[in-house]
């Protein structure tokens, strides 16, 4: 599995690739419709129409996946004969690898031996969706360039594709994505008479409540290096947000962060909130059977609460993103979610087309993969698999569905991680009982210096 911002996507992050460990992604195995890559026609959605190199039908297509994708491309090359492939496994990115993103650099200096296929994470597409030097193709192929349907396009959860979309053209399709919704302890919550919150302030008050009269439980953590995109890209926070390609604005003093510091450092100092990350090494061991509550990504119920807490089933259920009070829309943050993309070198668009396209909104992979697909219908057969919901003590497929379609998009997919920051300073500064709202102007200053080492402009306001 992976991680990515949105989303932004989307980008894949270690803690989920450390939990997606426990589980095998099940093998796809029937026929499903694929995308036509039409090489010939125009494009009327940009100013200048995508040439493609010379195609060969029938020749080879390259393929770069990650292990966890392997089966899936495996599967497809099963039920697809026909189609000549050579699969090769690499680390998809993982970590912040740019394995990729140095290898394509090699290949454009020697002219040849781009893969036809990749699996990435969203912020490989930053890159690959601009020459590498003056005169060089991007990588990446803009899908939206007859090589993909729109209808399909247009099939994925709202503003799933925003990671992807640069300069008016889209460059990849969206594996899955990882939206973030309250998780809860309904037996818990049941035996001791608390109502599930939908306010970001009831969630407040339940948690200074259970401090008081069960202490020693949590509602949440802010201790992994992924929290602050459940918690500050749930609250729309400006963090990272993209007014022009190359302008990032940041403002942490916006009172859309300083509201959810301030919530979160009340609920610290009540000690309902821990620093100490669920993930990290002992949590599991020693509180992982006192979350009452966590405010995190939809393969929380999976990898979290079953694989890591051991928590038994029919014990744990998923709520709807929180709102705040008096406010009309709800938006909610992304914690993952990994993107295929299509080589523009290929010289054969159309079967590259085809199985990314499989791979992304078929039901017969979407189904049984190990998280939440992006495409809309193939999440229903996602959420149809009895494996995928069985072990929740509520019928999580209204949540999931809702938060898919609330990631706010105003957290944008940089060149750079979203999660460096957040580790490298705040993270060590509540460790050392810092605050978060003291900490918010060194973490602005962390994330505005990385901006400008990727040649972005920042602004404050």
């Amino acid at each position: 599995m992976e991680s990515s911002r949105s989303p932004r996507t989307g980008r894949r992050h270690s803690l989920l690739r450390a939990a997606a460990i426990t589980l095998s992604l099940a093998t796809a195995a029937a026929l499903a419709g694929c995308a036509s890559a039409d090489t010939t026609t125009p494009s009327s959605s940009g100013t200048s129409a995508f040439k493609p190199v010379t195609q060969k039908a029938g020749s080879q297509i390259t393929v770069w996946a990650d292990s966890t994708r392997l089966p899936s491309v495996q599967a497809y090359q099963k039920s697809h004969p026909d189609v000549k492939m050579k699969i090769v496994t690499y680390d998809g990115g993982a970590d912040g690898s740019t394995y990729l993103q140095s290898k394509v650099q090699l290949f454009d200096r020697t002219g040849s031996g781009w893969p036809d296929v990749v699996f990435g994470n969203p912020t490989d597409v930053t890159w690959a969706s601009e020459a590498t030097k003056p005169g060089a193709r991007p990588f990446a192929a803009p899908l939206d360039e007859k090589l993909v349907p729109q209808s399909t396009l247009d099939g994925f959860a709202k503003g799933s594709l925003t990671p992807c979309q640069f300069g008016g053209h889209t460059y990849c399709m969206r594996n899955d994505i990882a939206q973030v919704l309250l998780w809860y302890n309904k037996s818990l919550m049941d035996k001791w008479g608390y109502q599930v919150p939908t306010t970001w302030q009831e969630y407040e008050a339940l948690g200074k409540k259970v401090a008081k009269e069960h202490p020693g439980y949590l509602v949440g953590s802010v201790g992994d290096t992924n929290s602050h995109e459940s918690y500050f890209w749930s609250g729309q926070c400006p963090a990272f947000d993209l007014v022009k390609p190359d302008t990032l604005r940041t403002d942490l003093a916006d009172p859309k962060c300083t509201r959810m510091a301030t919530l979160l450092d009340n609920l610290i100092s009540a000690k309902a909130v821990a620093t100490q990350g669920f993930f990290s090494q002992g949590f599991a061991k020693n509180s992982g059977s006192k979350v009452l509550m966590a405010y995190g990504p939809s393969w929380y119920g999976q990898y979290l609460f079953k694989a890591g807490f051991k928590t038994p089933a029919k014990q744990i259920a998923a709520a709807p993103p929180l709102a705040w009070e008096g406010e009309s829309t709800t938006a909610t943050g992304n914690v993952g979610g990994g993107v295929w993309m299509v080589s523009s070198h290929s010289a054969n668009l159309k079967a590259s087309s085809d199985l990314v396209t499989w791979l992304t909104t078929s039901d017969a992979n979407q189904a049984t993969a190990p998280t939440y697909p992006a495409y809309t219908q193939a999440a229903k057969a996602w959420l149809a698999n009895p494996a995928n919901k069985d072990y929740f003590a509520n019928e999580v497929s209204g949540p999931f569905e809702q938060a898919a379609n609330e990631v706010w998009t105003g957290w944008s997919n940089t060149k750079f991680s979203d999660s460096t920051a957040w580790s490298s300073v705040v993270l060590p500064a509540l460790t050392a009982g810092k605050s978060l709202t003291e900490t918010l102007p060194a973490w602005q200053q962390e994330i505005a210096g990385e901006a400008k080492t990727q040649g972005y402009k920042v602004v404050d306001q």
